[in-house]
Parts: structure tokens; C-alpha cells; sequence
């Protein structure tokens, strides 16, 4: 088993730079179904859902080349597989992004039910109910979704009873491509669906309203190729931000996407904590003497995201006084719990709150990644924390922070991975 081992405590100094964002890369990569003409995608981070999704891609039928690192162009190869096996889509939920364009484009699809990391149910009936109502004929059994749309799909008027993500990117995917207009109501307003809907009008589809409740997609015949550069990661860049204002500013983050986090800026703030813009897209965060103790609650962007919940969890644990978080988005968001304990944290959890009293420091101690998110905030913790701390099960942490033992020892960090023998 593999783990990461970090020396807690070391003056952390210098430059990090934030890599393109996974969950915009992501929709993006499913995206090039939907033309025959190559797609260049620019900023693609180097991450294991990436390499996911590559291969499932190229299963499909899709050609995918590095022509430079971070630089892809996907091109169609060959006869197209109607099919996401289950040993492709099983290691990440984001897999569920190739149903609607395959659907659009190839009027037929198979689809294993996704899996990925352990937060919560997802259930994915949201996209399949929307795409039912465009017209396609679905049924699910034996673990696969089969769905079939032979004439095209229809547009439709989608109203999500409870926002998607994916759910919104699956149905922009598929109305890009659907004869008449389809209407998406209640529908997520995040970054990462605003970039693919940029994307796709790069392509041709023709679409209005991104980033906000409504968005309107009038289906198009055809869409051509496209070079796009993908967004930097706000998940990542929000991570780097607890750790500079953990090391009294001294870490500075570069390409910090500054308009994606004003909501975590204004937390920080209550926090103590004040970012300070020191040259173009470059952020050190500056702490006070004292921080005081906050209370958070998880929701849909613009709010506070949920994907920073573990993180900011770390650092509320060594804030005098008592704060809370509550998590409103997934059910089984607090596994990072048990292990930050283990560090010596204080938390204590009631039904879907976190209560935080804040110990004078952490100390080492062996600990596992539960999830994607969790894992950073391990890291984090080990980082802060007295003594040596041992992380396992850190494929979570290569499934969305790309070379981040690099970019924490250019930082001054003491990080080493190792295998624990079973």
C-alpha cells in the first residue's frame, strides 16, 4: 500500500503554481464526442481521473495524443464503441460525462454505473429523467445504463429538482446536438459548467445563460473542432490558500483564479485571514495575530463549496474557540473526521455539523485519504503538525492535485512516498 510520508513543522517558502482545473477538464475531454473534427484541449492537468479518462475515451473510439505536456488533441480513429465498461467508469464518477454526448452523437449508449470516491450516493436518476425527457428510451440493468435515442434526441424543458453538476454537463453535452431548444432550469452555475459551455460555443453550439439558473441551448447539425485552454483549478488554489496563511503568507500562489473564490475570500476574512493580490494572478493569504473561530455551511457555487470543506476543517482545528461546519451537499462528507482526530484535533459531530474547538497543535500520526478532498486535508495537517505523519490509500490524492510532492518540496516541504508492505 502506497503512502506519503511528510515531516511536520518546516518553514514553507516560495512559488506554487495552480494547475488546470480537473472538474472542468474533465466535461471537456467527454465533450470531444461530439465533433469528428480534432479538438485540442490546452492547461489538461496531469491527474489519475485524467489518465481515467483517457483510456475510457480511447475505448470509445477516440484518439488521444500529448502532442506537448498538458496539451492534447482527441480526434475520432476508428468505428465508435457505443460502450464505458465497468472497469473504466468504476474508478471515478465522472465517467457518467460521456452518457449524454454519446448519446447525441452516436444515438446509442452503454454505460456502467459510475463509481469513484466514497462521499455520498450521487445517484445519476437526475440525468437519466432529463434525458428521457429529450426523447431517449433507457433502461437499467445488470450494472450497465442502456440508452438509445435512434431518431436524435428532442429538445426539452429540464427542471432539475435538486442541482447537478454533472447533471447540467450531461444535458448541455447532449442538447448540443438535439433538434429544436432545450431549456435547463435549476442549473448549476459553477465555473467548471460555464467552461465547458464555452468550449462547446467555441464548437459551434449555441448556448446562453451559462452561469446562471437558466440556460438556454438551441441544438445544432454539426460541431467542428476547437483549441481551448482549460481553467485553473479553484479547488487546488483554495487548498494552497489555507496553507499560505498556515505559513504566515510566505507561500505565494500563481495563476490563482481570484474571480472563482470571492465567496472563500469573505470566509477567510471572518477568519482573519486576508488575501493580498502581490502581481498579475499571484496571492499570498496574510494571517492576523490572532484568527478567530467561524461557522461555515456547504452550498452550490457562488457559495462555499463543499470540495474545500476538509481543508478549511484543518485549519478551523488549531483556531481558538469553537467553530462549526456544516455540510448541506453530501451525506458522508465528515470520514475525514476519525483521521484528523487521530492527529489530535477536537471535533465532534452532530447529525450533518462538524463542531470544531480549536487545540494549541496537532501532533504526527498515521492516517488515511478517506476521499479526494480529505486526502489534501491530511496533507495539510501533516504539514502543520509536530512530528512525522504517514498518509495511506493517497490515489485519492493523485486523482486531483497534480505532482503535488513537487510542488510541496520546491516549497521546503519534507514529503517522501513509500510502500507499506501487506
Amino acid at each position: 500500500m502506497e503512502y506519503l510520508e511528510i515531516e511536520g513543522q518546516k518553514d514553507l517558502r516560495g512559488v506554487v503554481e495552480i494547475s488546470g482545473a480537473k472538474n472542468a477538464a474533465l466535461p471537456c475531454m467527454a465533450a470531444t464526442i461530439l465533433s469528428d473534427e480534432p479538438v485540442i484541449l490546452e492547461n489538461v492537468p496531469d491527474l489519475l481521473d485524467i489518465s481515467t479518462m483517457k483510456e475510457l475515451l480511447e475505448y470509445i473510439g477516440i484518439q488521444v495524443e500529448e502532442i506537448q505536456p498538458h496539451r492534447f488533441i482527441f480526434s475520432h480513429g476508428k468505428m465508435p464503441s457505443f460502450e464505458a465498461p465497468y472497469e473504466l467508469v468504476s474508478k471515478m464518477r465522472a465517467s457518467i460525462l460521456v452518457l449524454g454526448a454519446m448519446l447525441a452523437r452516436y444515438k446509442a449508449a452503454k454505460v456502467a454505473l459510475p463509481g469513484g470516491c466514497s462521499i455520498g450516493t450521487r445517484p445519476v436518476d437526475l440525468h437519466l429523467k432529463a434525458l428521457e425527457k429529450m426523447g431517449a428510451k433507457i433502461k437499467v440493468e445488470h450494472g450497465y445504463i442502456y440508452a438509445e435515442a435512434p431518431y436524435g434526441l428532442k429538445g426539452a424543458e429540464i427542471n432539475f429538482e435538486k442541482i447537478t453538476v454533472t447533471g447540467t454537463e450531461n444535458i448541455l453535452m447532449a442538447a448540443a446536438l438535439a433538434e429544436g431548444e432545450t431549456i435547463i432550469k435549476n442549473a448549476a452555475k459553477e465555473p467548471e459548467v460555464v467552461d465547458l459551455a464555452v468550449m462547446l460555443k467555441k464548437m459551434g453550439a449555441r448556448i446562453e445563460g451559462e452561469g446562471t439558473d437558466t440556460i438556454y441551448v438551441k441544438g445544432v447539425k454539426k460541431l467542428s473542432g476547437t483549441t481551448h485552454s482549460i481553467i485553473p483549478d479553484r479547488i487546488e488554489a483554495g487548498t494552497f490558500a489555507v496553507l499560505s496563511a498556515l505559513f504566515d503568507g510566505q507561500i505565494i500562489i500563481d495563476k490563482y483564479p481570484e474571480e472563482y473564490l470571492k465567496f472563500v475570500h469573505q470566509i477567510l476574512k471572518q477568519i482573519g485571514i486576508t488575501p493580498v493580490k502581490i502581481g498579475e494572478a499571484q496571492f499570498i493569504f496574510k494571517p492576523e495575530n490572532s484568527l478567530r473561530p467561524v461557522n461555515i455551511e456547504t452550498k452550490e457555487y457562488p457559495y462555499f463549496p463543499t470540495d474545500l470543506q476538509a481543508q478549511f476543517m484543518t485549519l478551523l482545528s488549531v483556531v481558538k474557540g469553537t467553530s462549526t461546519v456544516t455540510e448541506n451537499i453530501f451525506e458522508n462528507r465528515f470520514m475525514h473526521v476519525p483521521e484528523l482526530k487521530r492527529l489530535g484535533a477536537d471535533i465532534e459531530i452532530k447529525e450533518k455539523t462538524a463542531i470544531i474547538n480549536g487545540v494549541e497543535k496537532l501532533s504526527g500520526a498515521e492516517v488515511k485519504a478517506t476521499d479526494l478532498r480529505a486526502s489534501a486535508a491530511m496533507v495539510i495537517a501533516g504539514l502543520i503538525a509536530e512530528g512525522t505523519t504517514r498518509i495511506y490509500d493517497i490515489y485519492h490524492l493523485d486523482r486531483g492535485y497534480e505532482n503535488i510532492d513537487y510542488k510541496l518540496s520546491k516549497l521546503g516541504a519534507r514529503v517522501s512516498r513509500g510502500i507499506q508492505e501487506l
